[in-house]
């Protein structure tokens, strides 16, 4: 029997125009032409009225390969394609690994194409001019830990970067996480482009700025690109220059370093002053509260920083009495007048439950604050449905337990102070449109999507929120940052423990 081969070719992004000859001519001598149903339609025109076309559907790529080879074996030519260039998230890798699975000798041969980044660059401008990297934030074959390891230092190391599979329904998340990274490392003003179905009919192209790009404008088909230090935006074009001319940005401020926030509203302000003539507040009135009080003192004479507005002052104050760790500084990340917002809707009595993921947080929030309010401080975890829910449902208790919690209290403010799964599940309802908190305070502690599901719910640019960042976090904390919302009367003078 006659010798079959296989040809790996990349068809460009989506343009007739952007098929290389090379590709062309492949397609044109192919017995068989292997890819993804959607791909055909962009190579009708160059396959012969005899070729058996074999499609497949989205995620088949190995069971594509495996078809490839057997046919390769039957003494044909096969053609698999690839969108963009085929050696990049493409299929040529896979028919080289499986190649070797099977110490087959059938010839493979790889024909390069147009990548999608490629052609977005030329879209955009000259957004590529120096180094620069490929990151994929597709989590399917990359653990996430790693892919943010990637981001780190294609940001640190000043990278052009460009972004493949960048959002999808189900990967909402880490866009959000991205930009937060590069904005440690890049200036607000870096342009950022992004092209969406480069090549094709709906093509769209927009240029922005880093800390107004919006992840919401982008989905699974949109390439997005991010300058390097010395990129600039020029007539709506992206250009990086070939070398490093210019004047260096300013260097990023070491980490937990925080930056300044203005702000106008004298209840909410900043702490200028120096340590010694800040004003205390009269004696507390028990000793609970004047021990309480002295701790606040003691703790405000040891921070590092403080430029600090008082909305996040106040709860990050509370979090360090609570655990006698310092680093509460930089891990404790507030929405902007987070506690603020959610006392006001407290006081408006738009708050009428706590939702706690674990007993040990609902007991650690004060009940006389709570009463004075007219909230009631729930945890479904001992609810007798949970139980049935988790098993008949293959979930958490906690997961369940957030489940009903949203059927009877959409509009809560919710508490986590132990279990990232509740935390990922009150994401996924909201992005379905089935709660609404009017805040969250997000402080899950461990190993194991503890700080995913701190990324998820940052997301929600619209929901207030209190989040202790990384590993940390648990009951207490959770707990003591509620309080400290319940408190937020007593902030302006610094005088905790009213209810102590």
């Amino acid at each position: 029997m006659m010798k079959g081969k296989i040809i790996v070719v990349g068809i460009g992004p989506g343009s007739k125009d952007d098929i290389t000859p090379a590709v062309v001519s492949a397609l044109g001598v192919a017995d068989v032409v292997v890819g993804y149903h959607y791909y055909f339609q962009f190579v009708q025109a160059y396959v012969s009225p005899e070729c058996q076309c074999v499609d497949t559907g989205m995620k088949k790529e190995r069971e594509r390969a495996q078809q490839a080879f057997d046919l390769a074996e039957q003494g044909k030519t096969v053609v698999v394609m690839s969108s963009g260039d085929a050696g990049i998230y493409g299929m040529a890798p896979l028919i080289c690994e499986m190649a070797s699975e099977r110490d087959s000798d059938i010839d493979i041969e790889v024909l390069p194409g147009i990548s999608a980044f490629q052609k977005a660059a030329s879209l955009l401008g000259a957004p590529v001019g120096h180094d620069f990297c490929v990151i994929s934030l597709s989590d399917l074959m990359t653990p996430w830990e790693k892919i943010e390891r990637r981001i780190h230092a294609a940001a640190e190391a000043d990278f052009v970067t460009a972004i493949y599979n960048p959002k999808s329904n189900g990967r909402y998340w880490q866009l959000y996480r991205l930009k937060e990274i590069f904005l440690q490392w890049r200036d607000g003003n870096t342009p950022v482009g992004y092209v969406h179905q480069a090549g094709r009919e709906e093509e769209k192209v927009c240029v922005t700025t880093l800390k107004d790009f919006d992840p919401e404008d982008v989905d699974m088909f949109t390439v997005v690109l991010i300058g390097n230090s010395q990129s600039y935006e020029w007539h709506g074009k992206m250009v990086t220059p070939r070398g490093y001319k210019r004047a260096q940005a300013p260097s990023q401020p070491p980490r937990g370093e925080e930056k300044s926030h203005p702000d106008g509203n004298a209840s909410h302000s900043t702490l200028h002053a120096s340590r010694s003539s800040l004003p205390l507040g009269e004696t507390g009135r028990g000793p609970g509260q004047s021990i309480m009080m002295e701790s606040f003192r003691r703790i405000r004479s040891e921070l590092s920083n403080l430029e600090v507005p008082l909305w996040k002052l106040w709860p990050m104050i509370h979090a360090i009495h609570t655990t006698a760790d310092f680093e509460m500084e930089n891990l404790l990340y507030s929405d902007e007048n987070a506690v603020p917002k959610i006392f006001e809707a407290m006081k408006d009595g738009r708050v009428s439950c706590i939702i706690t993921d674990v007993t040990m947080a609902a007991s650690g929030i004060r009940k006389v604050a709570c009463q004075r309010y007219g909230i009631e401080v729930k945890c479904y975890l001992q609810d007798e449905r949970v139980a049935d829910m988790a098993a008949s449902q293959n979930i958490t208790r906690s997961q369940a337990g957030i489940r009903l919690a949203v059927e009877e209290h959409p509009d809560a403010l919710f508490v986590f102070g132990n279990a990232p799964t509740a935390l990922m599940e009150l994401c996924d309802l909201m992005r379905k449109g089935k709660a609404h908190p009017v805040g969250i305070v997000a402080a899950p502690v461990g190993f194991v999507h503890v700080c995913e599901s701190k990324y998820m719910v940052k997301s929600f640019l619209h929901v207030p929120k209190l989040i202790i960042e990384g590993r940390k976090g648990g009951s207490n904390i959770a707990a003591t940052l509620v309080n400290s919302i319940l408190a937020w009367d007593d902030a302006q003078e610094l005088k905790p423990g009213r209810d102590v």
